[in-house]
C-alpha cells in the first residue's frame, strides 16, 4: 500500500503493532479484530466486505 499513514499504536500482535487506523490511497481503515489463524495461515472466508487483513492476522474495516 503506497502513500500509507498509520494512526496511533493501540497494542501489538505477534510482535507487530496494531494501529488504531490506517489510511491509504484515500481509504481509511480502523482496527476491528484479530483473525483466527492456524499453522497454514489465516482463512480469508472470515473477512467481510470492506475489510482488510494485514499480516500477522490483524483485520481492519473500511470506514
Amino acid at each position: 500500500m503506497e502513500n500509507t499513514s498509520y494512526g496511533r499504536p493501540i497494542g501489538s500482535h505477534l510482535g507487530k503493532p496494531i494501529y488504531e487506523s490506517i489510511e491509504s490511497d484515500g481509504h481509511r481503515y480502523v482496527y476491528d479484530r484479530l483473525a483466527e489463524c492456524d499453522a497454514e495461515g489465516c482463512p480469508l472466508n472470515q473477512l467481510h466486505k470492506n475489510e482488510l487483513l494485514i499480516n500477522p492476522g490483524i483485520i481492519y474495516r473500511q470506514e
